[in-house]
């Protein structure tokens, strides 16, 4: 194990000596080398300590699908009215166009593995060019984006929250829209917006909170928060053994060329 850290973190100025400590003292590296090694199919950590520093072993150790740039996390809200999906809760503070389309393809692929057929809306304070600012600018190009390489994936945007989830509002605004009934993916512009809108919606609806669900590494690896509960534990560790049942041809590496 040792040496595996030594092969992949060296790399990020990690001396042999300080390697033997933390393979000796941190679960999650251990967690990860042992993933990388093919000694376990899945892992899950974060229960205690900070995310970023789960999250930058998983980085250095696990690393990223082929094509993809970053992780992103996905976090699910089953409400009375249904289910949603929102990201990026976790990762990154202030994605490009490239990146949030990218996000949403990834989004895409674990959303089916509910048994879902994926939704997809650009949320922004804009709706389909009602404002012209760098963040309307860049979700709506995002939304260009997903189109183009991926245009079996049901999505649109830019748009409101409302404009989102209400298919009614939606056709008075744009009624030829790509989108159908109501989204279930919610793609926020930028970390501030995606996690306080997830943390609201948990609140004030009472929902039930599934993730965050890391999307975009190589191999099956979610970091949770101190405040997951043992059913969250559970429910997360259903979502890791199914992603690590599926043959490597499932996630079709294609969606990132």
């Amino acid at each position: 194990y040792v040496q595996s850290y030594i092969n992949v973190a060296g790399r990020h100025g990690v001396t042999p000596d300080a390697a033997r400590t933390v393979v000796r003292t941190n679960a999650t590296v251990i967690a990860a080398l042992a993933v990388n090694r093919g000694e376990a199919d899945a892992m899950i950590c974060g229960v205690e300590g900070g995310y970023r520093s789960h999250l930058r072993h998983v980085r250095e150790i696990i690393g990223f699908r082929p094509g993809v740039s970053d992780f992103a996390a996905l976090s699910l809200l089953i409400t009375r009215q249904g289910s949603y999906f929102i990201a990026d809760t976790q990762v990154r503070p202030n994605p490009s166009a490239e990146e949030i389309a990218e996000m949403a393809a990834l989004a895409a692929v674990h959303v089916q593995r509910f048994n879902i057929k994926p939704k997809i809306a650009f949320v922004s304070h804009s709706d389909f060019g009602s404002f012209d600012t760098e963040s309307s600018r860049k979700m709506r190009r995002a939304t260009a984006l997903l189109r183009e390489k991926h245009p079996e994936i049901e999505a649109d945007g830019e748009m409101q929250g409302d404009t989102a989830l209400s298919e009614t509002a939606r056709k008075l605004v744009l009624p030829h829209s790509n989108l159908e009934g109501e989204a279930n993916v919610l793609v926020m512009p930028n970390l501030d917006t995606a996690n306080v809108a997830y943390q609201m919606i948990k609140s004030v609806a009472d929902a039930l909170p599934v993730g965050p669900i890391l999307i975009g590494t190589s191999r099956p690896a979610h970091i949770l928060t101190p405040s997951v509960t043992a059913r969250g534990i559970l429910n997360m560790t259903a979502i890791a053994a199914v992603e690590a049942q599926e043959p490597a041809g499932r996630l079709q590496p294609s969606l990132f060329g």
